[in-house]
């Protein structure tokens, strides 16, 4: 069904005006007729708001005096834009020309659904799924995330077999679009995340809500995993320890908050123990980093669970069918359970 709904896409950047420029570039060659693009930089140390300003003059530039992460970007740029639908977009991305068009009509078709995002695939290995997503973000009951094509390090070759669209638990913030009259109810992204895991947290807000997410893998991009923030880096594997524990805390019901926050704590201690083993000297620190930040800071963490927990229509056990209902580390690791057929049949919510 045609679609003419206003888009806005936002982008939040922090240097590397090459593969911002290769984004914009991919952006302009795009079908859909009603578009808004909005640049948000985080206080680049390089030459990429005078790029955007010379050879981008038609997109809506903000800038910030500091860098706020993902999480602040895209929050300021989502209170300036003027969609309908909005799209949040990282930089280090390219596009078929109809991905745009493609995800709005799915919004359009399907009310229940409040977020859609395009099957991921990586840049340099096009053939291939991205880490960041794939075709379809995932998380088993412990609050470890996934995604159809990519289960913990190993990822598929798209051959096809994850072209169904489905229902998922969260949309990859590398590409998304969602709607706007639902960030009004369940709230913008959380900026005490700063980056990492904020998506996630938001689709559980949207599922506690009472809505649904989706992946439809007929819109594509390809996305240059890591480019910001390399895998490797200590930040980035602190900040996915500590804001995916947050999630923890805040979104589960009190009694699935027992059942399934001490076995998560036991695995955070394995993953330690595994990390020293594999001489992982970052993970191992920021796993107890993530611990002791948690045990800093309750107050900030019961404020954050208050808010989601006043969001809530639809209970645990409604949203229970969305999750894998094992562990998927444990699974991965010691039952060798590395592609999506063999953990597909655990899942009831489709």
């Amino acid at each position: 069904m045609e679609t003419m709904k206003r888009v806005s896409v936002i982008i939040p950047h922090y240097n590397g005006e090459q593969i911002l420029r290769e984004c914009l570039k991919s952006l302009r060659k795009t079908r859909y007729p009603n578009l808004e693009i909005i640049v948000v930089d985080n206080h680049s140390s390089d030459n990429s708001v005078a790029m955007l300003r010379s050879e981008f003059p038609e997109m809506l530039i903000l800038t910030m005096s500091e860098n706020y992460g993902f999480a602040g970007a895209c929050n300021y740029g989502i209170e300036t834009a003027s969609g309908d639908y909005l799209l949040i977009l990282n930089n280090d991305t390219i596009h078929k020309s109809d991905f745009i068009h493609k995800l709005a009509a799915y919004l359009d078709e399907h009310p229940h659904v409040a977020s859609v995002m395009p099957k991921i695939l990586s840049y340099h290995q096009k053939e291939y799924f991205d880490y960041s997503g794939a075709s379809g973000g995932m998380m088993d009951q412990y609050g470890y995330p996934f995604a159809r094509g990519r289960i913990m390090e190993d990822i598929e070759k798209d051959l096809g077999q994850h072209n169904k669209p489905m229902n998922v638990f969260w949309c990859s913030g590398t590409a998304f679009l969602i709607r706007r009259s639902v960030l009004k109810e369940i709230g913008l992204f959380d900026m005490l995340f700063f980056a990492h895991m904020e998506e996630i947290d938001l689709h559980w807000r949207l599922y506690l809500r009472g809505y649904k997410a989706a992946v439809l893998p007929s819109a594509v991009v390809w996305h240059h995993s890591g480019w910001t923030l390399p895998p490797d880096a200590y930040l980035k594997k602190y900040l996915n320890h500590r804001n995916n524990l947050i999630m923890i805390l805040a979104n589960y019901s009190g009694a699935n908050l027992l059942r399934f926050g001490i076995p998560r704590l036991l695995l955070e201690l394995l993953s330690s123990f595994y990390a020293i083993f594999r001489r992982d000297v970052r993970r191992f620190a920021a796993v107890y980093a993530a611990l002791f930040w948690i045990i800093r800071h309750p107050m900030l963490v019961l404020s954050k669970r208050r808010k989601s927990q006043a969001l809530r229509k639809r209970s645990d056990a409604e949203i229970m069918p969305f999750l894998y209902p094992r562990s998927i580390a444990l699974d991965y690791y010691l039952k060798k359970k590395k592609n999506w057929k063999k953990i597909a049949p655990y899942f009831k919510g489709n």
